[in-house]
């Protein structure tokens, strides 16, 4: 990581991605809808600011940053992925800790996309002013509509109730 100090997007997502079910909500989006994960927690970090962005906000995030996720960070997911079940060759505890290893790496890839959506997109006159948690759901609806995608509603309510959640921690 480098010397600078995170950004308050990448503190954001560290300690929302810790709520009960949001990884596995998360992944159940990327996995099922195609989501990037980053993007979404963009979204949910414009609502904890107040900010209601719309889905041709969201497209110019993804695509802004597509490069990187479709060159460097799906690559690493998909070896870190791979090793999960690495071949019978190479010993079982070698094969984890290169799994480690690749594991921190695609985290590092992943905070690099953030730090580079949090410098490219402001926040400041973005969207609509709204309350956080209506600002939410309506961001993540938008992020539906980018993809042209249905979102798996369990996944959706365990992301807003999470965040509903975090958003009760906030006074």
């Amino acid at each position: 990581m480098s010397g600078a100090a995170p950004s308050p997007f990448w503190t954001f997502s560290l300690r929302y991605y810790a709520g009960v079910g949001v990884p596995t909500a998360c992944l159940t989006l990327q996995d099922g809808a195609g989501v990037d994960v980053n993007v979404l927690l963009f979204a949910l970090y414009a609502a904890r600011c107040g900010r209601r962005i719309s889905s041709d906000d969201v497209a110019v995030f993804i695509a802004a940053l597509a490069d990187w996720r479709d060159r460097v960070v799906v690559p690493l997911r998909g070896v870190r992925r791979a090793l999960k079940d690495a071949p019978a060759q190479i010993a079982a505890a070698d094969a984890e800790a290169l799994r480690n290893r690749i594991k921190a790496m695609e985290l590092e890839a992943e905070r690099l996309e953030q730090e580079a959506l949090f410098a490219r997109f402001p926040l400041v006159g973005l969207g609509e002013a709204e309350a956080p948690v209506a600002a939410a759901r309506h961001n993540v609806a938008a992020h539906a509509k980018a993809l042209g995608a249905t979102f798996d509603m369990d996944a959706v309510n365990t992301l807003i109730a999470a965040f509903e959640t975090l958003e009760d921690t906030r006074t």
